[in-house]
Protein backbone atom coordinates (compact mmCIF):
# COMPACT_ATOMS: atom_id res chain seq x y z
CA UNK A 1 0.00 0.00 0.00
CA UNK A 2 0.72 3.45 -0.66
CA UNK A 3 3.92 2.62 -3.21
CA UNK A 4 3.02 5.51 -5.55
CA UNK A 5 2.13 8.24 -2.54
CA UNK A 6 4.96 7.09 -0.93
CA UNK A 7 7.84 8.17 -4.55
CA UNK A 8 5.88 11.06 -4.88
CA UNK A 9 5.91 12.50 -1.61
CA UNK A 10 9.79 11.52 -1.69
CA UNK A 11 10.73 13.19 -4.37
CA UNK A 12 8.33 16.56 -3.67
CA UNK A 13 10.28 16.45 0.39
CA UNK A 14 13.72 15.88 -1.11
CA UNK A 15 13.32 19.54 -2.84
CA UNK A 16 13.29 21.09 0.96
CA UNK A 17 14.54 19.22 3.23
CA UNK A 18 17.87 21.12 2.47
CA UNK A 19 16.63 24.55 2.87
CA UNK A 20 18.22 26.30 5.39
CA UNK A 21 15.01 28.41 5.84
CA UNK A 22 11.53 27.91 4.84
CA UNK A 23 9.46 30.93 3.44
CA UNK A 24 6.16 31.17 1.96
CA UNK A 25 8.04 30.92 -1.60
CA UNK A 26 10.14 27.49 -1.29
CA UNK A 27 7.60 25.82 0.32
CA UNK A 28 4.84 26.88 -2.07
CA UNK A 29 5.93 24.20 -4.83
CA UNK A 30 6.49 21.56 -2.56
CA UNK A 31 3.11 21.83 -1.07
CA UNK A 32 1.96 21.83 -4.55
CA UNK A 33 3.67 18.65 -5.32
CA UNK A 34 2.01 17.35 -2.30
CA UNK A 35 -1.10 18.43 -2.60
CA UNK A 36 -1.12 16.88 -6.06
CA UNK A 37 0.20 13.42 -4.81
CA UNK A 38 -2.74 13.26 -2.22
CA UNK A 39 -5.22 13.63 -4.91
CA UNK A 40 -3.67 11.17 -7.19
CA UNK A 41 -3.88 8.81 -4.01
CA UNK A 42 -7.40 9.04 -4.37
CA UNK A 43 -7.62 10.99 -0.75
CA UNK A 44 -10.97 12.96 -0.20
CA UNK A 45 -10.34 16.83 -1.24
CA UNK A 46 -11.65 18.31 1.85
CA UNK A 47 -9.10 15.78 3.85
CA UNK A 48 -6.15 17.15 1.43
CA UNK A 49 -7.01 20.84 1.91
CA UNK A 50 -7.72 20.71 5.75
CA UNK A 51 -4.02 19.01 5.32
CA UNK A 52 -1.98 21.14 3.09
CA UNK A 53 -3.60 24.23 5.26
CA UNK A 54 -1.99 22.86 8.41
CA UNK A 55 1.06 22.11 6.76
CA UNK A 56 1.34 25.42 5.71
CA UNK A 57 0.86 26.71 9.18
CA UNK A 58 2.89 24.82 10.72
CA UNK A 59 5.61 25.24 8.77
CA UNK A 60 5.86 29.07 8.74
CA UNK A 61 5.61 29.21 12.18
CA UNK A 62 8.64 30.43 15.00
CA UNK A 63 8.96 26.78 16.08
CA UNK A 64 10.59 25.69 12.73
CA UNK A 65 11.89 29.28 11.73
CA UNK A 66 14.45 28.38 14.86
CA UNK A 67 15.28 24.97 14.19
CA UNK A 68 18.72 23.65 12.97
CA UNK A 69 17.28 22.35 10.12
CA UNK A 70 14.08 23.42 8.97
CA UNK A 71 13.90 21.13 5.99
CA UNK A 72 13.93 18.06 8.59
CA UNK A 73 11.76 20.21 10.55
CA UNK A 74 9.15 20.35 7.81
CA UNK A 75 9.47 16.65 7.10
CA UNK A 76 8.36 16.06 10.67
CA UNK A 77 5.36 18.45 10.24
CA UNK A 78 3.67 16.18 7.45
CA UNK A 79 4.59 13.25 9.40
CA UNK A 80 2.71 14.55 12.26
CA UNK A 81 -0.18 15.94 10.24
CA UNK A 82 -0.35 12.49 8.31
CA UNK A 83 -0.47 10.66 11.90
CA UNK A 84 -3.66 13.31 12.91
CA UNK A 85 -5.57 12.82 9.99
CA UNK A 86 -5.52 9.20 10.21
CA UNK A 87 -6.16 8.93 13.98
CA UNK A 88 -3.34 9.98 16.27
CA UNK A 89 -3.16 6.55 18.24
CA UNK A 90 -4.42 2.91 18.05
CA UNK A 91 -7.85 2.40 18.99
CA UNK A 92 -8.63 -1.01 20.49
CA UNK A 93 -11.95 -3.00 20.96
CA UNK A 94 -13.23 -1.86 23.78
CA UNK A 95 -14.00 -5.84 24.98
CA UNK A 96 -14.25 -4.64 28.92
CA UNK A 97 -17.60 -5.58 29.33
CA UNK A 98 -19.54 -8.33 30.80
CA UNK A 99 -19.08 -11.40 28.80
CA UNK A 100 -20.05 -12.41 25.79
CA UNK A 101 -18.15 -8.76 24.53
CA UNK A 102 -20.33 -8.71 21.34
CA UNK A 103 -19.04 -7.69 17.85
CA UNK A 104 -21.33 -6.65 15.07
CA UNK A 105 -19.73 -6.78 11.28
CA UNK A 106 -21.41 -5.05 8.85
CA UNK A 107 -20.62 -3.64 5.54
CA UNK A 108 -21.22 -4.35 1.42
CA UNK A 109 -20.87 -7.60 -0.26
CA UNK A 110 -17.57 -8.37 -1.50
CA UNK A 111 -15.85 -5.98 1.29
CA UNK A 112 -14.31 -9.30 2.83
CA UNK A 113 -16.52 -9.22 5.92
CA UNK A 114 -16.79 -12.91 6.27
CA UNK A 115 -13.08 -13.43 6.11
CA UNK A 116 -12.56 -10.63 8.38
CA UNK A 117 -15.17 -12.65 11.24
CA UNK A 118 -12.69 -15.58 10.76
CA UNK A 119 -9.43 -13.23 10.97
CA UNK A 120 -10.69 -11.00 13.94
CA UNK A 121 -11.48 -14.28 15.67
CA UNK A 122 -7.57 -15.93 14.98
CA UNK A 123 -6.53 -12.47 16.52
CA UNK A 124 -8.56 -12.46 19.91
CA UNK A 125 -7.61 -16.22 20.29
CA UNK A 126 -3.95 -16.18 19.30
CA UNK A 127 -3.24 -12.62 20.60
CA UNK A 128 -5.75 -11.66 22.83
CA UNK A 129 -6.52 -14.96 24.46
CA UNK A 130 -9.95 -15.03 24.15
CA UNK A 131 -12.89 -17.70 23.93
CA UNK A 132 -13.84 -16.75 20.78
CA UNK A 133 -17.51 -17.79 18.98
CA UNK A 134 -19.09 -16.64 15.71
CA UNK A 135 -22.35 -17.24 13.91
CA UNK A 136 -23.61 -16.45 10.85
CA UNK A 137 -26.89 -14.32 10.49
CA UNK A 138 -26.36 -13.73 6.06
CA UNK A 139 -29.32 -16.21 5.25
CA UNK A 140 -29.42 -14.29 1.65
CA UNK A 141 -26.11 -15.23 0.18
CA UNK A 142 -25.45 -18.95 -0.96
CA UNK A 143 -22.95 -20.88 0.67
CA UNK A 144 -22.70 -18.18 3.48
CA UNK A 145 -23.03 -20.20 6.59
CA UNK A 146 -20.77 -22.71 5.60
CA UNK A 147 -17.92 -20.59 4.81
CA UNK A 148 -17.98 -19.35 7.74
CA UNK A 149 -18.29 -22.41 9.63
CA UNK A 150 -15.37 -24.02 7.81
CA UNK A 151 -13.04 -20.72 8.63
CA UNK A 152 -14.17 -21.09 12.13
CA UNK A 153 -12.87 -24.39 12.12
CA UNK A 154 -9.08 -23.17 10.03
CA UNK A 155 -8.84 -20.58 13.42
CA UNK A 156 -10.22 -22.60 16.14
CA UNK A 157 -13.25 -20.23 17.22
CA UNK A 158 -16.28 -22.04 18.15
CA UNK A 159 -18.88 -21.93 15.24
CA UNK A 160 -22.80 -21.51 16.26
CA UNK A 161 -24.73 -23.13 13.40
CA UNK A 162 -27.40 -20.96 11.89
CA UNK A 163 -29.83 -22.51 8.53
CA UNK A 164 -30.75 -20.24 5.99
CA UNK A 165 -34.63 -20.40 6.95
CA UNK A 166 -34.20 -18.76 10.47
CA UNK A 167 -34.76 -15.37 10.90
CA UNK A 168 -31.75 -13.20 11.09
CA UNK A 169 -33.08 -11.61 14.49
CA UNK A 170 -33.54 -15.28 15.92
CA UNK A 171 -30.11 -15.93 14.97
CA UNK A 172 -28.80 -13.47 16.81
CA UNK A 173 -30.85 -14.06 20.25
CA UNK A 174 -30.09 -17.64 19.81
CA UNK A 175 -26.19 -17.22 19.28
CA UNK A 176 -25.86 -14.57 22.58
CA UNK A 177 -28.07 -17.30 24.85
CA UNK A 178 -25.72 -20.06 23.61
CA UNK A 179 -22.48 -17.92 24.17
CA UNK A 180 -23.37 -16.98 27.49
CA UNK A 181 -24.23 -20.44 28.42
CA UNK A 182 -20.91 -21.72 26.98
CA UNK A 183 -19.16 -18.89 28.91
CA UNK A 184 -17.93 -17.31 25.33
CA UNK A 185 -15.55 -13.96 26.08
CA UNK A 186 -16.44 -12.51 22.68
CA UNK A 187 -19.18 -13.36 19.67
CA UNK A 188 -18.63 -11.98 16.04
CA UNK A 189 -21.90 -11.78 14.34
CA UNK A 190 -21.11 -11.69 10.36
CA UNK A 191 -24.20 -10.09 8.97
CA UNK A 192 -25.85 -9.98 5.44
CA UNK A 193 -24.10 -7.31 2.96
CA UNK A 194 -25.44 -6.26 -0.05
CA UNK A 195 -24.40 -4.97 -3.63
CA UNK A 196 -25.82 -1.26 -2.56
CA UNK A 197 -26.69 0.49 0.57
CA UNK A 198 -30.98 0.05 0.85
CA UNK A 199 -33.43 0.61 2.62
CA UNK A 200 -34.36 -3.08 4.20
CA UNK A 201 -30.82 -3.70 4.52
CA UNK A 202 -30.54 -0.90 6.28
CA UNK A 203 -33.53 -1.41 8.35
CA UNK A 204 -32.64 -5.09 9.10
CA UNK A 205 -29.33 -4.80 10.53
CA UNK A 206 -30.98 -1.55 12.86
CA UNK A 207 -32.72 -4.25 14.25
CA UNK A 208 -29.61 -7.07 14.71
CA UNK A 209 -27.77 -3.44 16.21
CA UNK A 210 -30.82 -3.13 19.09
CA UNK A 211 -30.99 -7.01 19.81
CA UNK A 212 -27.24 -7.45 19.94
CA UNK A 213 -26.12 -4.50 21.96
CA UNK A 214 -22.62 -4.73 20.80
CA UNK A 215 -19.82 -3.20 22.48
CA UNK A 216 -18.41 -3.12 19.40
CA UNK A 217 -20.08 -2.22 15.64
CA UNK A 218 -17.26 -2.10 13.04
CA UNK A 219 -17.48 -1.47 8.87
CA UNK A 220 -15.75 -3.46 6.71
CA UNK A 221 -14.70 -1.82 3.65
CA UNK A 222 -12.56 -2.78 0.82
CA UNK A 223 -9.62 -0.11 0.81
CA UNK A 224 -9.29 -0.40 -3.07
CA UNK A 225 -13.10 1.47 -3.67
CA UNK A 226 -10.79 4.61 -2.13
CA UNK A 227 -12.32 7.53 -0.78
CA UNK A 228 -15.50 6.06 -1.70
CA UNK A 229 -14.73 3.66 0.88
CA UNK A 230 -15.03 6.83 3.29
CA UNK A 231 -18.12 8.23 1.81
CA UNK A 232 -20.00 4.57 2.57
CA UNK A 233 -18.70 4.44 6.10
CA UNK A 234 -19.86 7.47 6.17
CA UNK A 235 -23.99 6.65 4.94
CA UNK A 236 -23.71 3.20 7.54
CA UNK A 237 -22.74 5.65 10.41
CA UNK A 238 -25.74 7.76 9.63
CA UNK A 239 -27.64 4.33 10.18
CA UNK A 240 -25.91 2.26 12.83
CA UNK A 241 -23.45 3.74 15.57
CA UNK A 242 -20.13 2.08 14.07
CA UNK A 243 -17.52 2.28 16.90
CA UNK A 244 -14.52 1.57 13.75
CA UNK A 245 -13.74 0.61 10.70
CA UNK A 246 -11.95 -2.44 9.23
CA UNK A 247 -10.07 -1.61 5.85
CA UNK A 248 -9.60 -4.48 3.80
CA UNK A 249 -7.56 -5.98 0.80
CA UNK A 250 -5.27 -2.93 1.79
CA UNK A 251 -2.04 -5.43 0.23
CA UNK A 252 -3.83 -4.63 -3.25
CA UNK A 253 -4.44 -0.76 -2.79
CA UNK A 254 -1.30 1.42 -4.02
CA UNK A 255 -2.88 4.20 -3.38
CA UNK A 256 -4.09 4.62 0.29
CA UNK A 257 -6.55 7.11 -0.02
CA UNK A 258 -8.85 5.04 2.20
CA UNK A 259 -6.81 4.90 4.93
CA UNK A 260 -5.94 8.66 4.84
CA UNK A 261 -9.71 9.60 4.05
CA UNK A 262 -11.56 7.70 6.60
CA UNK A 263 -11.23 9.14 10.16
CA UNK A 264 -11.89 12.75 9.06
CA UNK A 265 -15.10 11.88 6.74
CA UNK A 266 -16.73 9.51 9.32
CA UNK A 267 -15.50 10.83 12.60
CA UNK A 268 -14.73 6.27 13.04
CA UNK A 269 -11.16 4.99 14.01
CA UNK A 270 -9.89 2.36 11.51
CA UNK A 271 -8.88 -0.12 14.05
CA UNK A 272 -7.94 -3.09 11.82
CA UNK A 273 -6.07 -3.25 8.40
CA UNK A 274 -6.55 -6.67 6.30
CA UNK A 275 -3.23 -6.92 4.46
CA UNK A 276 -3.77 -10.38 2.46
CA UNK A 277 -5.59 -13.52 2.11
CA UNK A 278 -4.16 -15.64 4.84
CA UNK A 279 -6.33 -15.60 7.96
CA UNK A 280 -3.43 -13.81 9.88
CA UNK A 281 -3.76 -11.11 7.74
CA UNK A 282 -4.77 -9.05 9.86
CA UNK A 283 -3.01 -6.12 11.64
CA UNK A 284 -4.02 -3.21 14.55
CA UNK A 285 -4.35 0.08 12.90
CA UNK A 286 -1.17 2.48 14.11
CA UNK A 287 -1.47 5.75 12.38
CA UNK A 288 1.95 6.66 13.60
CA UNK A 289 3.87 3.20 11.80
CA UNK A 290 1.84 3.82 8.84
CA UNK A 291 2.62 7.62 8.81
CA UNK A 292 6.03 6.46 8.65
CA UNK A 293 5.90 4.07 6.01
CA UNK A 294 4.89 6.13 3.88
CA UNK A 295 7.53 8.91 4.36
CA UNK A 296 9.61 5.55 3.76
CA UNK A 297 10.89 5.47 7.58
CA UNK A 298 10.23 2.49 7.71
CA UNK A 299 7.64 0.46 10.72
CA UNK A 300 10.22 -1.67 13.04
CA UNK A 301 7.85 -1.69 15.57
CA UNK A 302 5.76 -3.80 13.57
CA UNK A 303 8.52 -5.55 11.76
CA UNK A 304 9.93 -6.82 15.67
CA UNK A 305 6.40 -8.09 16.61
CA UNK A 306 5.45 -9.94 13.49
CA UNK A 307 9.21 -11.43 14.19
CA UNK A 308 8.49 -12.48 17.80
CA UNK A 309 5.11 -13.66 16.65
CA UNK A 310 5.64 -15.40 13.52
CA UNK A 311 9.31 -16.86 13.78
CA UNK A 312 10.01 -20.30 15.02
CA UNK A 313 11.86 -19.45 18.21
CA UNK A 314 12.96 -23.23 18.56
CA UNK A 315 13.97 -23.39 14.92
CA UNK A 316 15.90 -20.18 15.34
CA UNK A 317 18.14 -21.27 18.36
CA UNK A 318 18.53 -24.58 17.28
CA UNK A 319 20.31 -22.89 13.87
CA UNK A 320 22.03 -20.27 16.13
CA UNK A 321 23.65 -23.19 18.16
CA UNK A 322 24.26 -25.66 14.93
CA UNK A 323 26.02 -22.25 13.25
CA UNK A 324 27.99 -21.65 17.09
CA UNK A 325 29.75 -24.87 16.84
CA UNK A 326 30.46 -24.27 13.15
CA UNK A 327 28.33 -26.58 11.76
CA UNK A 328 27.01 -25.90 8.14
CA UNK A 329 24.62 -24.42 7.27
CA UNK A 330 22.79 -27.14 4.93
CA UNK A 331 19.84 -26.95 2.38
CA UNK A 332 17.37 -28.07 5.24
CA UNK A 333 18.29 -24.97 7.16
CA UNK A 334 18.18 -22.87 3.63
CA UNK A 335 14.61 -24.28 3.06
CA UNK A 336 13.43 -23.06 6.71
CA UNK A 337 14.47 -19.39 6.06
CA UNK A 338 12.58 -19.61 3.18
CA UNK A 339 9.80 -20.43 5.13
CA UNK A 340 10.31 -18.25 7.65
CA UNK A 341 10.62 -15.38 5.26
CA UNK A 342 6.85 -16.27 3.63
CA UNK A 343 5.60 -16.35 7.11
CA UNK A 344 6.81 -12.73 7.97
CA UNK A 345 4.00 -12.01 4.50
CA UNK A 346 7.13 -12.44 1.92
CA UNK A 347 10.11 -10.29 0.60
CA UNK A 348 7.28 -7.61 -0.32
CA UNK A 349 6.04 -7.38 3.50
CA UNK A 350 9.28 -7.11 4.87
CA UNK A 351 10.87 -4.36 2.64
CA UNK A 352 7.53 -2.29 2.89
CA UNK A 353 8.53 -2.00 6.72
CA UNK A 354 12.27 -1.39 6.33
CA UNK A 355 13.25 2.57 6.05
CA UNK A 356 14.64 4.32 3.61
CA UNK A 357 14.22 1.20 1.22
CA UNK A 358 12.11 3.76 -1.65
CA UNK A 359 12.46 2.46 -5.31
CA UNK A 360 15.09 0.18 -4.00
CA UNK A 361 12.17 -2.01 -2.91
CA UNK A 362 10.24 -2.02 -6.28
CA UNK A 363 14.04 -3.29 -7.61
CA UNK A 364 14.68 -5.94 -4.82
CA UNK A 365 10.88 -7.29 -5.58
CA UNK A 366 11.10 -7.72 -9.12
CA UNK A 367 14.69 -9.72 -8.93
CA UNK A 368 13.66 -11.29 -5.15
CA UNK A 369 10.22 -12.15 -5.15
CA UNK A 370 8.00 -14.75 -3.51
CA UNK A 371 7.41 -16.65 -6.23
CA UNK A 372 11.08 -17.55 -6.71
CA UNK A 373 10.92 -18.57 -2.64
CA UNK A 374 8.41 -20.77 -3.75
CA UNK A 375 10.53 -22.40 -6.69
CA UNK A 376 13.28 -22.38 -4.49
CA UNK A 377 11.36 -24.22 -1.96
CA UNK A 378 10.15 -26.51 -4.93
CA UNK A 379 13.58 -27.36 -5.59
CA UNK A 380 14.67 -28.25 -2.17
CA UNK A 381 11.53 -30.55 -1.51
CA UNK A 382 12.58 -32.71 -4.73
CA UNK A 383 16.01 -33.62 -3.12
CA UNK A 384 16.43 -36.63 -1.21
CA UNK A 385 17.26 -35.89 2.64
CA UNK A 386 21.29 -36.81 1.86
CA UNK A 387 21.36 -34.26 -0.83
CA UNK A 388 19.59 -31.73 1.14
CA UNK A 389 22.08 -32.18 3.91
CA UNK A 390 25.22 -32.89 1.62
CA UNK A 391 24.50 -30.39 -1.18
CA UNK A 392 28.30 -31.34 -2.75
CA UNK A 393 26.82 -34.58 -3.72
CA UNK A 394 24.48 -33.64 -6.28
CA UNK A 395 25.95 -34.55 -9.57
CA UNK A 396 24.97 -33.85 -12.59
CA UNK A 397 22.25 -36.54 -12.94
CA UNK A 398 20.92 -35.97 -9.55
CA UNK A 399 20.08 -32.11 -11.06
CA UNK A 400 18.38 -33.55 -13.82
CA UNK A 401 16.18 -35.42 -11.97
CA UNK A 402 16.02 -32.71 -9.28
CA UNK A 403 14.60 -30.24 -11.99
CA UNK A 404 12.22 -32.67 -13.11
CA UNK A 405 10.73 -33.45 -9.79
CA UNK A 406 9.93 -29.92 -9.02
CA UNK A 407 9.11 -28.70 -12.76
CA UNK A 408 11.88 -26.52 -13.25
CA UNK A 409 15.57 -26.11 -15.37
CA UNK A 410 18.84 -27.65 -14.46
CA UNK A 411 19.72 -23.53 -14.55
CA UNK A 412 17.61 -22.94 -11.81
CA UNK A 413 18.79 -25.93 -9.48
CA UNK A 414 22.34 -24.71 -10.23
CA UNK A 415 21.45 -21.17 -9.10
CA UNK A 416 19.45 -22.48 -5.94
CA UNK A 417 23.12 -23.99 -5.30
CA UNK A 418 24.98 -20.90 -5.85
CA UNK A 419 22.77 -18.97 -3.54
CA UNK A 420 22.86 -21.70 -0.98
CA UNK A 421 26.78 -21.30 -0.73
CA UNK A 422 26.46 -17.60 -0.47
CA UNK A 423 24.46 -17.91 2.38
CA UNK A 424 26.63 -20.86 3.67
CA UNK A 425 29.94 -18.60 3.75
CA UNK A 426 27.86 -15.77 5.42
CA UNK A 427 26.66 -18.14 8.29
CA UNK A 428 30.15 -19.22 8.80
CA UNK A 429 30.95 -15.49 9.76
CA UNK A 430 28.24 -15.43 11.87
CA UNK A 431 29.54 -18.10 14.13
CA UNK A 432 33.22 -16.38 14.44
CA UNK A 433 34.01 -13.65 16.88
CA UNK A 434 32.56 -9.93 15.53
CA UNK A 435 30.31 -12.69 12.74
CA UNK A 436 27.31 -10.10 12.21
CA UNK A 437 29.63 -6.83 11.22
CA UNK A 438 31.67 -9.30 8.89
CA UNK A 439 28.09 -10.60 7.56
CA UNK A 440 26.83 -7.79 7.20
CA UNK A 441 30.41 -6.57 5.37
CA UNK A 442 30.09 -9.36 3.25
CA UNK A 443 26.01 -8.71 2.20
CA UNK A 444 27.25 -5.25 1.26
CA UNK A 445 26.81 -3.91 -2.03
CA UNK A 446 25.25 -7.92 -3.04
CA UNK A 447 21.82 -6.13 -3.94
CA UNK A 448 21.09 -3.66 -5.99
CA UNK A 449 21.04 -0.38 -4.39
CA UNK A 450 23.26 -1.76 -1.29
CA UNK A 451 26.79 -0.35 -2.21
CA UNK A 452 29.63 -0.02 0.51
CA UNK A 453 28.31 0.35 4.10
CA UNK A 454 24.79 -0.23 2.44
CA UNK A 455 24.40 -3.65 2.78
CA UNK A 456 21.63 -5.68 1.52
CA UNK A 457 20.32 -9.03 0.68
CA UNK A 458 22.69 -11.88 -1.43
CA UNK A 459 20.81 -12.79 -4.84
CA UNK A 460 17.33 -14.68 -4.05
CA UNK A 461 18.67 -14.70 -0.64
CA UNK A 462 17.72 -13.40 2.59
CA UNK A 463 18.45 -12.40 6.02
CA UNK A 464 18.80 -14.77 8.33
CA UNK A 465 16.06 -15.20 11.38
CA UNK A 466 18.59 -17.17 13.27
CA UNK A 467 19.65 -15.79 16.45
Amino acid sequence: MFGNLTDRLNASLRKITGQAKLTEDNIKDTLRDVRMALLEADVALPVVKAFVDQVREKALGSEVSRALNPGQAFLKIVHQELVHIMGDANEALALNVQPPAVVLMAGLQGAGKTTSVAKLARYLTEREKKKVAVVSADVYRPAAIGQLETLAGQVGAQFIPSQITDKPAQIVKNAIDIARKQYVDVLLIDTAGRLAIDQDMMAEIAELHRIAQPAETLFVVDAMTGQDAANTAKAFNETLPLTGVILTKTDGDARGGAALSVRQITGKPIKFLGVGEKTDALEPFHPDRLASRILDMGDMLSLIEEVERKVDKAKADKLAQKIKKGKGFDLEDFRDQLQQMNNMGGMAGLLDKLPGMGQMKEVATKQVNDKMFGQMEAIINSMTVLERRFPDKINGSRKRRIALGSGTQIQDVNRLLKQHKQMQKMMKKVGQKGGMQKMMRGMSGMFPGGGAGGGGFPPGGMPPFGR
